[in-house]
């Protein structure tokens, strides 16, 4: 920087000018005194000037190159360039399709970890539980029953149905009776008679050509079935009863004297046990839903509903990375990002700074001078862009290490202005003279 070389340039000649006076006597003819003459006129060493002069560059406070820290498509761009965007407003969104549906899933997925720990923790309900003590009352009953046996009234009945098989097979194996031939010989002559009745009338007809939908024909067809019917009961009537109807009705006596045996009997202890096992199997079933969840069963869903919660804070971090958000007030300073371009991690889209406050960084402080600098010293600075502005400022920060740069270490020094002017320029050039002490040795 011109400007700064020529404020160095002066510091160096207003030395030696002061150092020149001081070696000069009264007058060019004048005698020069000797020192020991005038103790008072024995020259002082110059003092040198103790100001650091720096060049600097003008820097917003705050600014951040905003990326995304996930690969993805823009899908929209929502601000431009010069925008003034509050903290938190979205700037940029890529495609969150599946994002979108692990955040579903994941959602689905903690409600229901949720409701089972609810159902856990609520126990069973007043159905549950009267359909649990049904079950136990309706076994104790079937076991008393067991062990009491049957009542005089259930073992009539079988002895009355065992007497009846018996019935059934003397009558079957008797025949018919002389009363019920005598009927169905009576039956079969009636149907004889109406048959022949009918034919009578079809003969009249039968040369019609609608014959087949005459009522003759009709009646012709139901005397004849009559008929047939009439005579295979009295031929079953004469014949008697076969083998076959003898074997039913004998199996229908075994069949009752089996249910009067099984009445009578007392329970086996294999169907005590059977019933006992019931019982205990219901009345532990009755137990264990008044007893609610066990303590273990209440802790592993706790522990699904907070895996669950786990993932879905994930899945809602994963969508939130679709989108980047101002993390500050401040302007766009610009934008490099393209609907539809394919983005990776950490690739600069867009440059947001707060103009609202500035800084000074330091470039050219060498390790011999930043020696001499600590927080809090005074500033003055003046800028190349803005000849007619001069302000002070206040060393802020110290930047604890140095870099190499063309054989010397430099250190950065952190200077805040006294005031913002509205001509600061981002990256502007600015002269620093850094009021400092030497430090003592």
């Amino acid at each position: 920087m011109k400007s700064s070389l020529v404020v160095r340039y002066l510091l160096i000649l207003f030395a030696l000018g002061g150092l020149l006076t001081g070696c000069q006597g009264p007058s060019a003819t004048a005698a020069a005194p000797s020192p020991t003459d005038n103790p008072e006129n024995v020259l002082k060493p110059v003092q040198a000037d103790e100001s650091i002069v720096a060049e600097g560059v003008l820097i917003p406070a705050q600014h951040a190159s905003l990326s995304f820290p996930t690969t993805g498509t823009i899908a929209e761009i929502l601000v431009s360039e010069g925008d003034y965007v509050e903290k938190g407003r979205e700037l940029i969104r890529i495609e969150a399709t599946s994002q979108k549906a692990m955040v579903a899933q994941a959602e689905a997925r903690l409600a229901r970890a949720q409701a089972r720990l609810a159902s856990l923790k609520a126990g069973a309900r007043a159905q549950e539980i009267a359909i649990a003590q049904a079950a136990l009352d309706r076994a104790n009953a079937q076991k008393t029953l067991a062990i009491q046996g049957p009542l005089e009234e259930e073992i009539a009945a079988a002895q009355a149905a065992v007497a009846l098989a018996k019935a059934a097979l003397q009558k079957t194996m008797e025949g018919a009776d002389k009363e019920q031939i005598v009927a169905a010989r009576a039956e079969l002559a009636n149907a004889r008679a109406r048959l022949e009745q009918a034919q009578a009338a079809y003969d009249r007809v039968k040369d019609a050509p609608d014959i087949g939908a005459r009522p003759e024909s009709l009646q012709l067809q139901l005397a004849t079935n009559q008929y047939d019917a009439a005579k295979a009961r009295l031929d079953a009537l004469l014949e008697g009863a076969s083998p076959a109807d003898i074997e039913i009705a004998r199996a229908k006596i075994l069949q009752a004297q089996s249910q009067l045996d099984a009445l009578t009997a007392p329970p086996r202890p294999a169907q005590l046990a059977i019933l006992e096992a019931n019982v205990q199997e219901s009345q532990a079933q009755l137990d264990l839903l008044k007893a609610g969840a066990r303590p273990e069963d209440i802790a592993v869903a706790e522990t699904e509903v907070a895996e669950a919660q786990y993932a879905l804070e994930l899945a809602l971090a994963a969508l939130a990375d679709t989108v980047i958000r101002a993390p500050f007030a401040g302007t766009v300073v610009s934008s490099s990002a393209q609907l539809g371009e394919y983005v990776t991690p950490g690739e600069a889209l867009l440059t947001l700074a707060d103009f609202s406050d500035w800084r000074i960084e330091t470039k050219d402080l060498t390790e011999l001078e930043i020696g001499r600098v600590t927080i809090g010293d005074a500033a003055s600075l003046t800028f190349d862009a803005i000849p007619d502005l001069t302000m002070n400022g206040v060393v802020q920060r110290i930047e604890p290490r140095g870099e190499a740069k063309h054989g010397d270490v430099i250190f950065t020094v952190i200077i805040k202005p006294e005031r913002v002017d509205e001509r600061f320029l981002w990256n502007m050039s600015v002269n620093v003279i850094l009021d400092s002490q030497e430090t003592d040795n």
